[in-house]
């Protein structure tokens, strides 16, 4: 993330990585004042054993971009809510990146499908974690099945 006060929207994706049981590191380092740190993180990621990289930011957002630049790991970029456009800014600095370089999107402040984005580009060569991915799919499904036995109990006693 870019700044400090990215932290608790980029928490929601730690928690769902930690909930899969996914090993992560977490980088506090700017586009534009701290470039080098940003290089040095992303250069050395594969050696680390890192698999996806998630790059929150907001306003200009060029951390997401100046990442994919530096590996060819894939980045999923989390465009977060600041300034006066609210994160609009931000999304389409991030989804418009130039032809060749391509940086996975996620909604505003979508951290967490960023971490669930992650989860499945794991899953394409984990096995477990694929398992893990199909279990959680489930289990949304059964949760609003369960939701709508209760709205349907509720409109039937109107």
């Amino acid at each position: 993330m870019g700044s400090d006060s990215d932290f608790p929207v980029m928490k929601k994706a730690l928690e769902v990585l930690k909930q899969f049981g996914v090993e992560y590191e977490v980088l506090l380092a700017s586009a534009h004042r701290t470039p080098q740190a940003v290089r040095e993180f992303t250069e050395t990621a594969v050696a680390r054993g890192i698999t996806c990289i998630i790059a929150g930011a907001g306003m200009a957002a060029h951390l997401p971009g100046v990442v994919a630049s530096y590996t060819t790991l894939p980045v999923i970029g989390v465009p977060l809510e600041s300034g006066p456009m609210k994160g609009m800014d931000a999304l389409l600095s991030i989804v418009q990146m130039p032809s060749g370089m391509p940086v996975a999107t996620v909604a505003i402040n979508g951290a967490k499908n960023a971490a669930l984005l992650a989860i499945q580009i794991g899953a394409a060569s984990n096995h477990k974690l694929a398992q893990q991915y199909s279990s959680y799919r489930h289990n949304m499904a059964v949760e609003v099945e369960r939701k709508n036995q209760k709205i349907q109990e509720a409109v039937q006693a109107i």
